[in-house]
């Protein structure tokens, strides 16, 4: 694969000049002509590409975000989501000018080009880390949504059981088996990210359906008198609720990670020189779904808004028809997160192709390859999230680590190595906030999820 070459290509400004000169490049070319592949494809488009990374971007955090407005208030939880949406804007707008500088055309390059081999590798394994993780959550979330979860030791009956009772085809396993080899594997299949431009486009208007629900059953309720004034500001009566408003800072942070895909997105664009837009535009469009759906939801549920808001959505609303708009609800999330997987699947695969096979030709140009490494990854991540009970409490460490390294620690620490010498001293500046931001993000993450994963086994063990 390519993801380990660090070699010099030259500089791109559209489709027909983007030529990679080494065939060890890590994404697929855009035209192959030479090799018999792909020679119809006429480069990505802009829309395209804005779906794409916009569907990167929203997975599954966005039902964490109404519970930081619990915490924040909504005048500095709508504060923090913008500023969140322009740190993440200038540490992408980092790896696009640095790639530039070194002329590489991937993530792995341009670590490889600051740092070395081990720099590549290091970032490698923390794409396979929280992606994996990402993934096995994901898949988590659906089989509870469809077919239920008794874990927390109640039973909470899924969308199908509810619909048509309780048997052997709509369980857990059978449904993602299902799911699994229906929709996640031939998703899977695409060569190019740019073939997933209308999943990615279905997946973000699967998000705007739950805005939209949530949006219209809060002014029912705001109509009816239902409805209190949610709180502006934060709620500091003591230090135990000063501290509190440092757990939301991990959920904020990993809100925009999409740092991972911008790479294969701008590789395959037909103009290079629009890639700083599709990311403003992206980052622009999550944004907004990102406080609406924070102010709606917070509006709707109150100081009851739970960490994750789909658990709201699992008891009477107090309007009618309540029962059909959960279900509806928790269904075109379910649906949502089915489209995300293959996004987040692609640079997975790719990057376990370039850690296992560095300097093998184009994954593209291997089908044996492709097919192992996509079939032998579904299989660990179906596995890991039908058959390794404790495997989400081990993410919730692994995966904040590396999500604050793709997002914000690797592109300053870029930045700080400025090996092309291109690097000012605000941007200096910057990179070093970002990394102390996310340092200290990983560190309240891993205490909140320690602490809580303590108190959860320390009061399961007298009852045991």
């Amino acid at each position: 694969m390519t993801i380990g070459d660090i070699s010099p290509k030259k500089e791109r400004k559209s489709r027909r000049s983007k030529h990679v000169v080494d065939e060890k490049a890590p994404l697929l070319p855009k035209r192959q002509d030479e090799a018999g592949g792909y020679d119809e494809f006429n480069g990505a488009s802009f829309t395209g590409a804005v779906f794409n990374l916009s569907t990167t971007i929203v997975g599954a955090g966005i039902m964490a975000l109404p519970a930081t407005m619990k915490v924040l208030g909504l005048i500095l939880g709508i504060a923090m989501i913008v500023f969140m949406a322009f740190l993440t804007d200038a540490s992408i707008e980092f790896l696009l000018r640095f790639s530039r500088a070194g002329k590489s055309t991937s993530y792995g390059c341009l670590m490889g080009d600051a740092f070395g081999k081990y720099g590549r590798i290091f970032l490698q394994v923390c794409v396979l880390v929280n992606n994996i993780g990402v993934l096995i959550v994901y898949m988590i979330i659906i089989g509870d949504v469809l077919s239920g979860t008794s874990s927390s030791g109640v039973h909470h009956a899924g969308v199908l059981e509810g619909w048509l009772g309780e048997h052997w085809w709509n369980g857990r396993t059978f449904v993602l088996i299902v799911t699994t080899l229906g929709i996640f594997s031939p998703l899977a299949c695409f060569k190019r990210i740019d073939s997933l431009r209308f999943t990615s486009a279905l997946s973000v208007a699967l998000a705007v359906v739950f805005l939209v629900i949530t949006v219209g059953i809060a002014i029912i309720k705001l109509i009816s008198g239902t409805v209190m004034m949610p709180r502006l500001l934060p709620d500091v009566t003591d230090l135990t609720s000063f501290w509190k408003l440092f757990t939301t800072v991990p959920v904020l942070v990993t809100a925009y990670i999409c740092h991972y895909n911008v790479h294969s997105i701008d590789n395959e664009l037909e103009d290079s020189t629009q890639i700083r837009p599709v990311v403003r535009t992206a980052l622009a469009l999550c944004s907004t779904v990102y406080i609406m759906t924070s102010f709606f939801g917070f509006l709707l549920f109150g100081d009851a808004t739970m960490d994750d808001v789909l658990a709201n959505f699992d008891t009477n609303l107090g309007i009618p028809y309540s029962s059909l708009l959960n279900d509806a609800v928790r269904v075109s999330y379910a649906a949502h997160l089915m489209l995300v997987f293959p996004i987040v699947f692609y640079p997975l695969r790719l990057n376990m192709d370039g850690l296992l096979f560095p300097y093998s030709r184009p994954l593209s140009q291997s089908n044996t390859r492709f097919a192992c490494i996509t079939a032998g990854l579904i299989a660990v991540i179906f596995l890991g999230a039908n058959f390794i009970p404790s495997i989400w409490d081990a993410f919730q460490f692994t995966g904040a680590t590396a999500a604050v390294c793709l997002g914000f620690i690797f592109p300053a620490a870029v930045t700080l190595r400025n090996h092309h010498f291109i690097a000012t001293k605000k941007d200096k500046m910057l990179a070093l906030f970002m990394i102390v931001l996310a340092v200290f993000s990983n560190a309240v993450a891993i205490y909140s999820d320690a602490y809580a994963l303590f108190k959860k086994n320390s009061g399961a063990g007298p009852r045991a």
